[in-house]
């Protein structure tokens, strides 16, 4: 017997009990001065991810990744899933844009390793009410088109990542696991259609908002501890929160009559900062616990023994300018600071154990904008306010690395975040006479005052779309700065 077949035979009565769960990172780019596209591909590889999940298909990006052999899922932006649906036209350019121009089969040459085309992010949101559901089964069938006119049907998949609400169940008993009502036809259309072109249902889960937003949840339970209380649900036994939601999709999928369809975990993460148990010792925590329980490949109650298939951990790194509607620990997700330094030790399956930072770094000069307590700082709050509605003062709320920070210490971190965000420019350090550049990092243990990236594609504002999202933690902000005074 050939040696190949014989290995090939091995595979298979090796993996008949058990299935194989893959591990990959979100990598996403909403940073006002984000890491170099070639720098963070060669973190990837130096950390041994196999895989990467994209919220876009921006050119530098795939260039990047062009020959790293890195297995990649191109994102489509929700604002695009309306001209994608009208348009098949729109729908090929998109493609050969995006997976044509770049695609290379299994990695070989010089090309990327396009699986998965991602239609939309997480547009079945509840937030967003019903504004993308119109659009994202006639966006997907579009692409879909298109891959089978570019003779990449068989090569890239469509899916269309769900938000870990889609799922719901009032009594939080797996067995009553049903998707939302408000998306019953949608959901159809997009099970009929996952299951017509045998994709699998890319959906979030989030162990980190269920204890936040469910007080029958504990942090032991969400953090995979032994000692913590289990929950049943009849005859099964649930130990900690992952299995829990899993399984809730689960009997979705199976109430809606797919219960064989495969499941990939498309997001999930712990913070590490901007809020109450988001710190990177309780990510830690959880991180260790969940690979540790991925590559046991044990399964859940409803699945034993068959893990989902593929996993993508949120996220590669933090990133500052992500909406923060559900919160300030949306910019704090990252393994790595925005940097690509790691915030803690993780094995993900490399041959180190340990995360490798991001080497040659190439930052900002190491200079700071603070107060200049010489001045009159009755109305410095108000200026740091305004400061940190074009900046990023998340670190300062309840809960968060710097919300322990003094007064006025806590108008520097303002001040800096602003002058950092503005490329270290003079003027962005003025604040009517109150700021002054130093060289003397002001940063305390616990809170880092960040140097920003050199970088040619550096934010000096933020859009005026984004701006409405922080407004809803700037009167978070004004309490934390005001309690100091």
């Amino acid at each position: 017997m050939p040696p190949n077949l014989c290995l090939i035979l091995l595979l298979c009565i090796s993996t008949s009990k058990t299935r194989a769960t893959a591990i990959g990172l979100n990598w996403g780019t909403a940073a006002s001065h984000p890491l170099p596209p070639p720098k963070v591909v060669e973190l990837l590889k130096n950390n041994n991810v196999a895989r990467v999940k994209l919220f876009d298909a921006d050119p530098l990006v795939l260039q990047a990744l062009s020959g790293s052999k890195i297995a990649v899922t191109v994102g489509i932006p929700n604002s695009m899933l309306r001209s994608l649906n009208s348009s098949k036209k729109a729908a090929e350019s998109w493609v050969h844009d995006n997976v044509t121009r770049y695609f290379s089969n299994s990695g070989r040459g010089s090309g990327v390793r396009i699986e998965y085309v991602a239609v939309g992010d997480e547009s079945f949101l509840q937030s967003y009410g019903d504004q993308f559901h119109p659009f994202v089964i006639g966006a997907a069938t579009n692409i879909q088109t298109a891959l089978m006119r570019a003779n990449l049907a068989g090569e890239v998949k469509v899916v269309v990542p769900c938000s870990s609400d889609t799922v719901q169940s009032e009594s939080n008993l797996p067995s009553k696991g049903h998707f939302r009502s408000d998306l019953n036809k949608t959901i159809t259309q997009l099970l009929t259609f996952l299951n017509k072109h045998h994709s699998p249902f890319f959906v979030s889960i989030s162990p980190f908002l269920s204890l936040h937003q469910n007080k029958n949840i504990s942090l032991d339970f969400s953090l995979f501890k032994e000692n913590a209380h289990p929950h049943r649900d009849s005859h099964k036994t649930y130990k900690n929160s992952f299995d829990l939601i899993y399984d809730t999709v689960v009997t979705a999928l199976s109430t809606a009559g797919y219960p064989e369809m495969d499941i990939v975990v498309g997001q999930i993460g712990w913070p590490t900062d901007g809020a109450a148990n988001a710190t990177s010792s309780i990510a830690e925590t959880f991180m260790k616990g969940l690979i540790t329980h991925l590559q046991s490949k044990s399964g859940t109650p409803l699945k034993p023994r068959v893990p989902p298939t593929e996993t993508y951990i949120f996220s590669l790194l933090d990133e500052d300018q992500r909406s923060i509607a559900a919160g300030n620990f949306e910019r704090h997700w990252g393994l790595l600071t925005f940097d690509g330094q790691a915030k803690y030790h993780v094995d993900l399956g490399q041959v180190s154990r340990n995360l490798v930072n991001a080497q040659n770094v190439d930052y900002l000069s190491p200079k700071w904008c603070v107060v200049n307590n010489n001045q009159d700082l009755s109305n410095a709050t108000a200026i740091a306010l305004e400061a940190c509605s074009a900046a990023d003062c998340t670190a300062l709320s309840p809960g968060s690395s710097c919300f322990n920070l003094s007064w006025p210490a806590n108008i520097s971190y303002a001040f800096n975040s602003y002058f950092q965000q503005h490329d270290q420019q003079a003027a962005s350090c003025y604040f009517g006479g109150l700021g002054l550049i130093t060289t003397v990092d002001p940063s305390t243990e616990k809170c880092r005052f960040s140097i920003q990236l050199r970088t040619s594609r550096s934010s000096s504002i933020y859009p005026p779309r984004l701006l409405h999202w922080m407004l809803s933690a700037i009167a978070t902000i004004l309490v934390c700065l005001q309690q100091f005074q």
